[in-house]
């Protein structure tokens, strides 16, 4: 229950933002690949391991929540939840664990995993359903078409969808201070 490397045992100044922490949990980050890893994974128990790279990062590195509150989460959902490989990978994505990579190597852009590993938005589209109609070159980031192109297409971001809950450069910038100690 505390992290393998020393450095960071009771350093890291968590936040403890149960809203946050809801939105993540129910797949309304506003980020589409946050939101459909976790979506698939309260309706199926179970996610592909780049979506939960990808969720963990989010949860530790862009809302700053404790890495043992996702580690519960996950354990608590997973079908195939073990609990050392669970831990383990836990402390690797928030960069606390046996793997001393520093922690801006873990920080992942959920555009640019999508973009790499889901480019057509099929997983997107498949788990977070109000995303369907949204175009191929806003799908990654839908808070970037015009207020008239989201009406177009049955998606208004902050009604159908919700906006962003963090800014992804002020949480990466927020998380390399965090991780400063």
């Amino acid at each position: 229950m505390q992290e393998h490397r020393e450095r960071y045992r009771g350093k890291i100044d968590w936040n403890d933002d149960d809203a946050a922490f809801d939105a993540w949990t129910d797949g309304r980050t506003g980020y589409p690949l946050v939101d459909a890893g976790m979506r698939q994974l309260r309706r199926e128990g179970w996610m592909h391991n780049r979506a939960r790279l990808v969720v963990g990062s989010f949860l530790t590195k862009y809302l700053g929540v404790d890495w043992r509150r996702g580690e519960r989460w996950f354990m608590r959902l997973l079908i195939d939840g073990d609990e050392a490989n669970n831990n383990g990978n836990w402390q690797w994505i928030a960069s606390v664990g046996v793997d001393p990579q520093p922690a801006f190597k873990r920080i992942y852009n959920p555009a640019l995993h999508m973009e790499r590993f889901d480019p057509e938005g099929r997983y997107v589209r498949r788990y977070v359903p109000e995303l369907r109609d949204v175009p191929d070159e806003h799908l990654r980031e839908p808070w970037e078409m015009g207020i008239e192109r989201q009406r177009e297409v049955g998606c208004v971001i902050g009604e159908d969808y919700p906006e962003p809950i963090v800014d992804r450069r002020e949480a990466r910038e927020a998380a390399l201070e965090r991780y400063r100690v």
